[in-house]
C-alpha cells in the first residue's frame, strides 16, 4: 500500500478512496481503521446485521416499494406529515434537486463546511458568496455578521450547517430561529442537520417543527450518518408541503433502495438501541478530545458533531501526516486541505471507540515526533492550494471567482488584499452591526467564542474526561433589516472581483489564502414505536 498512497488520494473523485479501494490495495482483505467517514460506530447492532444478512437475497433480488411508502413509514416513527417531508438517496441527491429547482443566482455558505453546498451551486454556474469562519474566533459563525454579510452580498439563498461539518461548530435552535424570521424574504434558507443527533448541548435543538410553518426554509436531514449505513444512501428534508412537494416530485422512480426499505421498517423495533448508540457516541467524544489535547501542539476545538477538528503542531503538514498514518500505522484520517476556508494544517477525526482512539494517539506520537523517520514531519510551504475532489469544479474555480463565470478570477486574485479582521481582547462581546457600504465598512472583530482546548506539553498520565455541561445560550441579536433584492449593495450577477463584503473575502482570497484574516442532553432508551426518538430532535413522543 505505501507505493500507492498518493496515487489513491489523486486518482479518486473524492476527498479520500472508498474503503473498496482501500481494502484491495492493502491485499489481506481488510480496510484501515476509519477516522475519515463520520458515521455512527455502534449501530446498527450486530443483531440488525444478522438479520439483514439472513434476507439478503431477498433485499437485493426484489425492487423496493415506492418512495411514499417508504418515506411514510418513516413518518410514522419520526411523528412527521408525510406531506412535509421528501426522502433521497442520500442528502447530495436532495442538495442536488434543491440547486436545481430553487436556486435560481446565488447562494450562501459559511467556510469550510461540506463541499457540496460550494460545489454543486459551482458546477450549474451560481455565483456562491463564501463566508469565512475565522480560526481566530475558533471557526465560530457569528450570526448578525453572516446576516450582514448576506445583505450585502445581495445573496438569495441562505445556508447554514448546525452542527457545521468539519469543525463541528453548533448554533442554539432559537439564534437559528431569529436568523430564519430575520431572512425572511429570501428566496429560500437551508438549515443542514445532518450531524445534530449527535449534539447535546441542548434538549430539542432541531429547527425541524418551524420549518414547517415557513415559506422559504428546508431542513436536510442525514440517515447514513446518524445509523451508520452511509453505502445505503438515504437521507430525507423538511419543509412546508410546497417545498417538499417541488422536490418530491422531481425524483426518480425507486429512487430509494430495497436496503434502505429494509432498515426504515426495523428501526421501530430497535429504538432503544439507537439511543444508547448516541449515548455513547457523545461520551466517546469527550474521551477522545481529551485524550488527543495531551499531544504537544495539537489543537482540539469543540465539536458537537461524531468528529473532531484538530489543528497540527507547526512544521506539520497533513498530506504528510495522512500518508504516513495510513502506510505505517493502517489509519486513515479525513486531511482538510481541499476544504475551501481550510488548510492542510488541519485534520477531521471521526469519532471512534477508546480501542481506536488508543491506536489513533500512538500513530500520531510516531508520526508527529518520532525519530524513525525524522522528527516531525516537514510543512510543504505556505498557502493553501484547493482541490474539490471533483475535476469539473476545480476548472471551473481555477477561471472564475466562484461565480461561474469565466475571466474573473485573474482580476480579483490580482486585487490587493483587504485589512484583515482585527480580533478583540478576549470575551469582549460583538457590538450590533450596523448595515454599511460594502467598500467604506471597516471588518468587523469576530464574535467571542470558547476558546480552542489549549494543549499542554507532555502530559505525565491520562486525564479523565471532562463532565458534558449544556452550552450557554446566547443572547438575542439584531439582524439587518430586510431589503427588497432590487436595492441590494450588489445587484444580480457575479461578485465584484476582490472587492469584500464587511466581515468577508472575494471567493478566490478565501480559496488561495493563509495569510491575514484566515491564520493559522444524555439520551435514554425507547423501548417500541410509540416512544420512539424522533429523528428530527423534537423530543420524545406519548
Amino acid at each position: 500500500m505505501a507505493d500507492n498512497v498518493t496515487s489513491l488520494f489523486r486518482s479518486t473523485a473524492a476527498h479520500s478512496p472508498s474503503m473498496a479501494a482501500l481494502t484491495r490495495e492493502g491485499g489481506d482483505g481488510a480496510g484501515p481503521v476509519d477516522f475519515c467517514i463520520p458515521c455512527n460506530p455502534y449501530f446498527p447492532t450486530p443483531e440488525m446485521f444478522e438479520d439483514m444478512g439472513a434476507r439478503l437475497r431477498d433485499i437485493i433480488t426484489y425492487y423496493p416499494s415506492s418512495a411514499d411508502t417508504i418515506t411514510a413509514e418513516l413518518c410514522s416513527l419520526l411523528q412527521l406529515p408525510p406531506q412535509c417531508v421528501a426522502m433521497g438517496n442520500g442528502s447530495t441527491e436532495l442538495i442536488t434537486w434543491i440547486d436545481h429547482l430553487m436556486v435560481r443566482e446565488s447562494l450562501a455558505i459559511p467556510v469550510p463546511t461540506f463541499g457540496r453546498w460550494t460545489d454543486q451551486p459551482m458546477e450549474t454556474g451560481k455565483r456562491v458568496d463564501m463566508f469565512p469562519l475565522q480560526e481566530s474566533s475558533g471557526f465560530a459563525l457569528d450570526l448578525a455578521q453572516y446576516a450582514e454579510f448576506i445583505r450585502a452580498r445581495g445573496t438569495r439563498v441562505a445556508v447554514i450547517c448546525n452542527p457545521n461539518n468539519p469543525d463541528g461548530g453548533y448554533l442554539h435552535k432559537h439564534a437559528l430561529v431569529q436568523f430564519m424570521d430575520a431572512m425572511a424574504d429570501l428566496d429560500l434558507v437551508i438549515i443542514d442537520e445532518s450531524f445534530l443527533e449527535f449534539a447535546d448541548a441542548e434538549q430539542e435543538p432541531s429547527v425541524v417543527q418551524e420549518a414547517m410553518l415557513r415559506p422559504n426554509v428546508i431542513v436536510l436531514r442525514s440517515l447514513g450518518k446518524n445509523f451508520g449505513l452511509h453505502g445505503i444512501r438515504f437521507g430525507y428534508l423538511v419543509a412546508n408541503p410546497a417545498l417538499a412537494g417541488m422536490v418530491r416530485s422531481m425524483l426518480p422512480k425507486w429512487n430509494l433502495n430495497a436496503f434502505a426499505e429494509h432498515v426504515v421498517f426495523m428501526l421501530k423495533n430497535h429504538g432503544a438501541e439507537y439511543a444508547q448508540s448516541l449515548h455513547q457516541v457523545r461520551r466517546d467524544r469527550l474521551d477522545m478530545a481529551s485524550h488527543l489535547a495531551q499531544l504537544p501542539g495539537l489543537t482540539v476545538y469543540p465539536s458537537q458533531g461524531n468528529f473532531l477538528f484538530v489543528r497540527l503542531p507547526v512544521g506539520a503538514e497533513g498530506t504528510v501526516v495522512r500518508d504516513r498514518l495510513l502506510t505505517e500505522h493502517r489509519i486513515l484520517v479525513r486531511e482538510c486541505g481541499n476544504k475551501i476556508g481550510s488548510s492542510s494544517r488541519f485534520l477531521r477525526l471521526v469519532v471512534r471507540p477508546q480501542v481506536d482512539v488508543r491506536r489513533l494517539v500512538s500513530g500520531l506520537e510516531q508520526v508527529l515526533y518520532g525519530s524513525r523517520r525524522g522528527a516531525a514531519v516537514p510543512e510543504l510551504g505556505t498557502g493553501t492550494n484547493y482541490s474539490s475532489g471533483t475535476a469539473a469544479v476545480d476548472r471551473l474555480v481555477s477561471s472564475t471567482n466562484g461565480a461561474g463565470v469565466p475571466g474573473l478570477a485573474a482580476q480579483a486574485m490580482a486585487a490587493p488584499m483587504p485589512a484583515a479582521p482585527q480580533p478583540q481582547g478576549g470575551g469582549m462581546p460583538m457590538p450590533a452591526p450596523v448595515p454599511v457600504a460594502p467598500a467604506a465598512a471597516a471588518a468587523p472583530a469576530p464574535a467571542p467564542m470558547p476558546t480552542p482546548m489549549p494543549t499542554p506539553m507532555p502530559a505525565p498520565a491520562p486525564v479523565a474526561p471532562p463532565t458534558p455541561a449544556p452550552a450557554p445560550a446566547p443572547a438575542p441579536m439584531s439582524f439587518p433589516s430586510p431589503v427588497a433584492p432590487a436595492a441590494a449593495v450588489v445587484p444580480p450577477g457575479p461578485t465584484p472581483p476582490g472587492v469584500p463584503a464587511r466581515g468577508g473575502l472575494t471567493a478566490a482570497q478565501v480559496r488561495g489564502t493563509t495569510g491575514p484574516g484566515l491564520t493559522p442532553a444524555p439520551a435514554t432508551g425507547w423501548p417500541n414505536s410509540q416512544s420512539w426518538p424522533n429523528a428530527a430532535g423534537m423530543g420524545q413522543v406519548g
